[in-house]
């Protein structure tokens, strides 16, 4: 089978099984297997797979039907400028999280060694993005669960992102304690238990304790605001990541706290994605 035989049966597998980016997840299942670029593979498409590499793609193909997560198995994945290494226990990064990450830096443009907090910090690719485009930044990444506290851990080291601190902690036990912060942001937990049976079949894959936010989906949200409002400097900036129809009950939500600037941007697909707000 050459590559281009085996990009073309891959495609052809991923569409059959349901995935809507066939194309684009059989281009990134090429390159793991071959170790090439899209250059090289443009050049060799002729060129025959090794028994190795026909087994590697026989094997991530198995797991891919029954829609096991491709980040998973790869066990790393691109998200904003930067690669992280993800798997079991731990949220996958998504492109619509990188608008979040776009709003914080637009907020820190300008200001000399802030004090970051990324709160549910899961593999750290917010905080550790933000640590990297800001690297006189001070960056703490609170996460309740060991496992994917490992995973901070690894990407902190993969990224030499020595101007962070990954600790354990709870976001319903209190503050982060310490000197106030510039920036809080969050990707916490949103998804309300009556809309598990609507999501990707990916999803069942994830930690429900990374998906699962209440049953409304905004307890992460009532209990972040209330926690760490004392936490954030006065003019400084809480970020929320939220759920589809979420976005305006989390403004309100802002908005009785006495935050001001509240406002609330799209993701590429329309959704109300991210709001921000300003501790007055």
């Amino acid at each position: 089978m050459t590559i281009f035989e085996a990009y073309n049966h891959t495609k052809q597998k991923l569409k059959a099984a349901g995935i809507e980016d066939s194309v684009y997840e059989a281009k990134i299942i090429i390159k793991h297997i071959t170790g090439l670029n899209n250059s090289q593979i443009l050049t060799e498409y002729t060129k025959e797979l090794t028994e190795f590499q026909q087994n590697n793609l026989t094997a991530i193909l198995r797991q891919r039907e029954i829609r096991y997560p491709l980040q998973y198995i790869l066990g790393e994945w691109d998200f904003y400028k930067y690669k992280f290494k993800v798997g079991v226990g731990v949220l996958i990064p998504r492109s619509d999280t990188e608008i979040l990450v776009e709003k914080c830096c637009e907020y820190l443009q300008g200001k000399t060694e802030p004090k970051i907090l990324d709160l549910c910090a899961g593999s750290g690719c917010i905080g550790i993005s933000l640590a990297k485009d800001f690297p006189d930044s001070a960056v703490v990444l609170l996460e309740k669960y060991p496992e994917a506290k490992r995973y901070i851990d690894s990407n902190i080291e993969l990224n030499a992102a020595f101007n962070t601190l990954a600790v354990m902690g709870d976001i319903f036990e209190g503050d982060a304690g310490g000197q106030p912060y510039d920036l809080i942001v969050s990707n916490p937990p949103y998804i309300p238990p009556k809309e598990m049976a609507i999501t990707s079949p990916e999803t069942k894959f994830e930690p429900e304790t990374a998906l699962l936010g209440g049953e409304d989906g905004l307890d992460f949200y009532r209990a972040i605001i209330e926690n760490y409002k004392s936490s954030l400097k006065d003019g400084g900036m809480l970020a929320f990541e939220v759920g589809i129809n979420e976005a305006k009950c989390v403004a309100e939500l802002l908005k009785n706290a006495g935050f001001v600037n509240v406002d609330i941007t799209k993701d590429l697909n329309s959704i109300e994605r991210v709001v921000t707000a300003i501790k007055e």
